[in-house]
Parts: structure tokens; sequence; C-alpha cells
């Protein structure tokens, strides 16, 4: 049963609206004003909160204000009641995290259409949110024992053997253990520094000063970097024929380090989800309000659908494709660029590939 609070200070409308939305299986509570509403809110959590404008103590626009500023309520769907509904009025609820205005007096109907609009509105979002948790667990319950476990049974199970029977092996065996260790080791490390890379991100997201610091340290000859960067990438991946590069001369403003990792996950993904033989163009050229780096593959592709669920450990046909990775590519290159003023894009078509484009705004 759904829990909806009337805030008013009229006791006629509130037990009005009880009786009304009770009719239709709703369970309402009452406060008869902001401040008891706001403390009502805090201990029921009500599914929906009905406010009016006008009242002692405290009014509904503070009422409303102080309910988006607490974690536990900030979601809470709210509806201002109002018989005042000016222009003005509006736009500020709606500023303050108003989800929509009932002009009084209101009708029955009215109330009704307000409050199911609302209720329906709000378990849409709830389901999505659901199914995007689900998404996540069974991502990361996938990916990461088998990322973790993968290079480090391989550094154990060598490592066993090299030093328990050493004698017994050939030199070009205690070579090859040796590579596999290597290449193992590698692979763990890249795992670890994209998570704490990721996790560094989200700590400077949420400090202004970070932000400000950041944008001060540009790139130099950013197309010597690229070229650097991609040119070991494809070397790595065995598909240096593969690589295609064209690059202007110019700077970006984003750090060197910074810059480094942003080419790395674009161009790691795009080797990664294309097969070899086929191109990975990498460029960097300048338009006259923007500076642009664009990495394109012919591989996989993805869905319009799946463009919008692009997020942290979101892996996508991971249960039919088998690939390496924490899923973290791209939200780092989102990150980078959205810390730096600027925007990712991904164009994307199932089975043709993908180009994503980082656009830094021009000085």
């Amino acid at each position: 049963m759904k829990r909806i609070l009337v805030i008013d200070d009229e006791e006629w409308l509130r037990e009005m609206v009880q009786m009304a939305l009770g009719q239709r299986g709703y369970d309402v509570i009452e406060a008869p004003n902001g401040l008891a509403g706001v403390e009502l809110a805090r201990k029921e959590l009500p599914d929906l909160v009905l406010c009016d404008v006008n009242m002692e103590k405290m009014d509904g626009y503070a009422t409303l204000s102080a309910l988006r500023s607490e974690e536990a309520t900030a979601t809470i769907p709210f509806i201002l009641m109002t018989g005042m509904a000016d222009n003005a009025g509006m736009r500020h609820g709606m500023d303050l995290g108003a989800n929509d205005y009932l002009p009084k007096p209101f009708s029955l109907d009215g109330l009704y259409a307000a409050v199911e609009a609302r209720i329906k509105i709000a378990e849409k979002v709830k389901e999505q949110a659901g199914e995007a948790l689900d998404d996540l667990r069974v991502n990361i319950s996938m990916m990461l024992p088998h990322e973790l476990r993968t290079p480090l049974n391989g550094i154990l199970a060598y490592g066993d053997i090299l030093a328990s029977d050493p004698g017994s092996l050939t030199p070009e065996e205690i070579k090859d253990m040796g590579l596999t260790i290597a290449q193992s080791g590698r692979a763990l490390q890249r795992l670890i520094e994209t998570f704490l890379a990721y996790s560094q991100l989200e700590m400077i997201r949420a400090d202004p000063k970070k932000i400000a610091a950041l944008r001060e340290k540009p790139t130099v000859s950013a197309e010597q970097l690229v070229e650097r960067e991609a040119t070991r990438i494809a070397a790595e991946e065995k598909r240096s024929p593969d690589l295609k590069l064209q690059l202007a001369p110019m700077s970006v403003p984003i750090s060197e380090g910074y810059f480094a990792r942003l080419v790395n996950e674009l161009a790691h993904n795009a080797f990664k989800f294309s097969a070899a033989g086929s191109p990975v163009t990498i460029s960097l050229n300048a338009t006259p309000d923007a500076t642009v780096l664009a990495v394109a593959d012919c591989g996989r592709g993805m869905t319009a659908e799946q463009i919008t669920k692009i997020g942290a450990f979101m892996q996508f046909d991971r249960k039919t494709h088998e690939q390496q990775g924490l899923g973290l590519g791209l939200t780092i290159a989102r990150r980078l660029a959205e810390l730096h003023g600027g925007v990712l894009t991904v164009q994307s078509e199932l089975g043709a590939g993908t180009t994503v484009m980082v656009k830094f705004p021009a000085k």
C-alpha cells in the first residue's frame, strides 16, 4: 500500500484528501505544518508528499528544500498545492525540486490524476534503477573473480614450479614461464591501476578546487603523446598494421598524465572490441570551438540502449563474448573529459563499429 503524506494547515482539507485517497487504497498520513511534515517524512518515508505552499512556521518551499537536502528524503515525489499558482511561484518550486503543482481549489479527479501520475513515474524510475542495479551486480559478480584470478593463477602456478623444481627445467622453459609471469603481472597491474584511477577521479569530482587545479595543466604537443601511446598499445595487441593516425599539431587543456590515460582507455577499447585486420583510426584536430580527439573502430558496435547504459563496471554481452577488463574504460574517459570542461560522445552501430569523440573547449 502506497503511503502519502499530506501537509496543510487547513484541517478540513487534510481530512478531505485523506478520505478521497483512502477510497483509492492509499495510506494517508497528515501534518498541520511544514515543521511537523518534515519530521513525519523523515520518520515514515512516504511514497509521495502533498504540501500546501502558504503555511505558518514553515511554508511549502522551505519544506520542499528541507526534504531535498537530506539523502533519505531527497527523491520522494513532491506535489505543491496552492491557490496562487503563478508562473514565478511555479518556477521557484520547480527549481527547488517540486515534481508537480496542484492548483487550489482542485477536483477529486484532478487530485487522483496528479497523485497517480506521480506514483506511476516513481515506480517506473524505481524499476529502472532496480534493473540497472541487477545489471551491475551481474557484471561485477561475473568479471571481478575472473579478472583477478586469471593473472594471479598464472603467477602463482609458474612461481610454484620455478621455486619447487628449477633444476628439471630447461633455460627455454624457464624463459617462457618468466614471460608468462611478467605478462600476468602486467595484466594484474593494469586492473589495479584502472580501479585506482576510477576511485581517484570520483574523489576529485566532488572537490571544485581540485577540478580547477586540473584545468591549469595543458599538454603541449598532444599529437606526439597520442602517437606514442597509440603505437605502444597497437604493438602490445599485435595490431600495429591496423593503427591509422590522423594527428594535427596542437595542445589540449588536460595534463599529460591524464591525457595519456584517456588515450590509453579509448585505444585499448577500440582494439579489444574489433577484429585483427580491421582498422582502428585515431585522430586529433581542431574546430573553431573545440579540440577533438576521436577513436574509431570497425568492431562489434553497440545498440542505442547499450550506449545509454554506459557506466562503471558495465560490460555488455559478457556471457556471449569472452572479454577482459572491468568495464571502466569509457567511464574513466568520460570523467576525464568532464573534469576538464569537455564532453565525451559515443556513436555506434551494432556490427559496424564505434566512434568515441572527446571534445575539449577551445581557449
